[in-house]
């Protein structure tokens, strides 16, 4: 029998510690490892679908962030006549492992220590932060997936979890994703990771309080520019004045660095990055993308025509592979004006390919 959690309607701020050390891709043995969830709906063994969250996400993907107060960050996607509707699924997500919203990662305190990890915390792999998910859904008694859904690094772990644990998987949701990072992001990563080290707080990792806030927001701007458009940007902004000397776009990259820093630390921002920089699902199949999967596994591959971070073509990578695997593959672009970004805002044509394909299983 499945513990009594997931018997409840909404299981919120959960955390739950592994019983087991979790060795990692680097050989390194964690040893009480925590994995933060929420859960919503009531849980059958037929109907669980696990959700993965992009590179700053969290658990709290269709209730308030329990932190910021901010509604879920997937509330388009995920509820009561929704595509992921948990009045007919049992529907969780976990904090990463490496996250800063509960799980364990470089801001934790390791067991009998007294300060966090900080730079001492293990370099971590996609493929780490699937095994940490599945040692925690083996603790909840959900032992196969009705699917996995993920975007953006989110589709990298749904692609890890279809490629490692292909028994435990139904089917998999891929919404603008990669098998592999390119040498562009992996630069766009490090411009952030040196705007981090190179603030005075920095202190090598090692820091107390806030830590480098300067160079966390920095990174934040540089990023976020990657996630939007350059159509979303000129409609939105233009080269439109603020106040004399600063145009609103720049206004908005400084808001949305200042908000990140209140929620995010910069030793999670590091070592996340790097273990999307490093993910490369081919690499252990002898370079071949289509042996890293099953014929077993059911896809949809989504990706949207003005996202240059994670353009079309990664998604058709992808779907090449699957079709010389034979494993069954749905596969659109979608059209949007928002850049990488418009795989969170309320999309009906996404809403309407994810609700279709979940339905058919």
């Amino acid at each position: 029998m499945p513990p009594p959690v997931l018997n409840s309607a909404l299981g919120l701020g959960r955390r739950l510690t592994l019983p087991d050390p979790l060795r990692l891709d680097s050989g390194v043995e964690l040893a009480g490892a925590k994995v933060a969830y929420s859960t919503y709906g009531a849980f059958d063994p037929d109907n669980a679908v696990l959700i993965c969250h992009a590179l700053t996400g969290n658990q709290h993907v269709a209730s308030p962030d329990l932190k910021t107060g901010k509604p879920g960050w997937w509330e388009a996607m995920v509820g009561a006549g929704r595509p992921i509707d948990p009045t007919r699924n049992f529907v969780l997500c976990a904090n990463v492992l490496g996250g800063c919203s509960g799980s364990t990662g470089p801001c934790s305190t390791p067991p009998g220590a007294s300060r966090p990890y900080g730079s001492a915390f293990p370099a971590i792999t996609i493929g780490d932060m699937v095994r940490a998910q599945a040692a925690w859904l083996d603790q909840l008694g959900v032992k196969r997936l009705k699917a996995v859904v993920g975007g953006s690094m989110g589709g990298a772990q749904a692609l890890a979890w279809a490629s490692l644990l292909p028994e435990r998987v139904r089917a998999a949701v891929v919404i603008a994703s990669a098998a592999r990072h390119s040498a562009q992001n992996i630069a766009f990563h490090e411009v952030g990771r040196a705007a981090i080290m190179a603030d005075p707080d920095w202190n090598g990792g090692d820091y107390d309080g806030a830590g480098p806030v300067r160079g966390l927001a920095v990174a934040r701007m540089a990023a976020h520019v990657t996630y939007l458009s350059e159509r979303a940007l000129t409609e939105r902004f233009g080269r439109q004045l603020r106040n004399a000397g600063q145009f609103e776009v720049e206004s908005y990259l400084h808001h949305q660095g200042a908000r990140f820093v209140e929620r995010f630390d910069a030793n999670s921002y590091i070592a996340i990055t790097r273990a999307l920089d490093a993910f490369d699902l081919a690499e252990a199949h002898g370079g071949s993308l289509a042996r890293a999967f099953s014929p077993a596994t059911r896809f949809c591959v989504v990706s949207f025509d003005s996202d240059w971070l994670y353009p079309t073509a990664e998604s058709r990578a992808i779907v090449r592979a699957l079709n010389a695997c034979g494993a069954p593959v749905s596969f659109v672009e979608l059209s949007s004006p928002h850049g990488h970004d418009a795989f969170l805002l309320d999309q009906p044509d996404l809403r309407a390919v994810v609700g279709g394909f979940l339905g058919s299983l």
